[in-house]
């Protein structure tokens, strides 16, 4: 097996894979109100392409771990067949869900019985007005349920994923920290990055890991975590006197891709809902296993397209370089 390894000697064995582009939500900082361009049904990849790429990677290019991302991935009709196939494979991927959590009261046991393993929720807000702006869709009270029906599933940890905007949510980090606590639910703030398709982000807008930490230590005690953080973008902390659970100590994490960029350890390779590799979040370039796929192309031929995409990745995504440009593609259609 020759795995998916860069110039720098990074391997990639956590695989992101985008099901649709399509969302069931219309986040002010992710699109605009009336939703974006979607893509044709015809350049979609199949259920079944997507499991053959699926099988090429974890067979033929060692990948571990598969996350299936969107979009909104639980309204891609085939989701069950998807993980199910995936859920098959040897060795056995991890496999794990992205979600805003609407549909997961009726998804949950079916995605354990299919295979899946956990998921991540997103959440930026408790309070129903504020997601109803933040939206533009008054859904609240179904995230929060599907919350519920993942932990009675058994899709543990439950981790919620946070973006916090200045003058929006800023005030909330400590109650989404207790609120995840008092459920058993593992909090990660994501700094706010420049994946939005009105390409309206701004650097002094962004509430910073720093801020997000001062906030969370004016209420609660951290502790660093000793468990090595090794390719994981979250960068983790011990919440003192709470328990996960597993007995264990509870944690809330960070992601700091902005001021605190995790590049040199990154271990994972994107495939988007229309065939796309991306080697990074950042990418500017693509490469096509879509069309390989249709013009019966052999497994090794489209292993090797996507190992020479691996290659040529950058040694990090140059946010902060003056030539950084923004991708094309939103975080929407890329796929987180």
């Amino acid at each position: 097996m020759s795995s998916l390894i860069d110039r720098f000697g990074r391997r990639a064995t956590d695989l992101r894979v985008s099901l649709t582009d399509r969302c069931n939500l219309r986040c002010s900082y992710c699109m605009p109100a009336e939703g974006l361009a979607w893509l044709p049904s015809q350049d979609v990849l199949t259920d079944a392409e997507i499991g053959r790429l699926l099988g090429i990677a974890v067979r033929d290019l060692g990948v571990t771990e598969i996350r299936f991302t969107g979009g909104e991935p639980l309204i891609r009709p085939g989701l069950l067949t998807i993980v199910a196939a995936a859920a098959a494979l040897r060795p056995r991927p991890r496999l794990s869900v992205t979600t805003n959590g609407i549909g997961l009261t009726k998804l949950a046991q079916p995605l354990v019985d299919a295979g899946l393993d956990r998921v991540n929720v997103s959440l930026d807000t408790l309070r129903a007005d504020r997601f109803a702006t933040l939206t533009r869709r008054d859904r609240i009270t179904d995230v929060l349920a599907g919350l519920a029906a993942a932990d009675a599933a058994g899709l543990r940890p439950v981790k919620i994923n946070a973006v916090l905007m200045r003058g929006v949510n800023e005030d909330e980090a400590p109650s989404l920290l207790r609120f995840a606590l008092e459920h058993g639910f593992e909090l990660r703030f994501i700094e706010q990055m420049p994946l939005d398709a009105q390409h309206n982000w701004r650097r002094d807008e962004m509430i910073t890991a720093e801020e997000i930490l001062a906030a969370l230590r004016a209420e609660v005690s951290l502790s660093p975590d000793p468990d090595h953080r090794g390719a994981a973008p979250a960068e983790t902390w011990l919440v003192d006197g709470w328990t996960g659970h597993d007995g264990r100590p509870a944690k809330v994490g960070v992601i700091a891709s902005v001021t605190r960029p995790f590049c040199g350890a990154c271990d994972r390779t994107r495939l988007t809902a229309d065939g796309q590799i991306r080697n990074c979040l950042f990418a500017q370039d693509e490469t096509d296993l879509r069309d390989l796929l249709r013009s019966d192309a052999d497994d090794n031929a489209i292993a090797d397209r996507w190992r020479a995409a691996m290659w040529g990745k950058r040694a990090g995504h140059g946010i902060d370089d003056p030539t950084f440009l923004q991708p094309s593609r939103p975080m929407s259609a890329i796929g987180g």
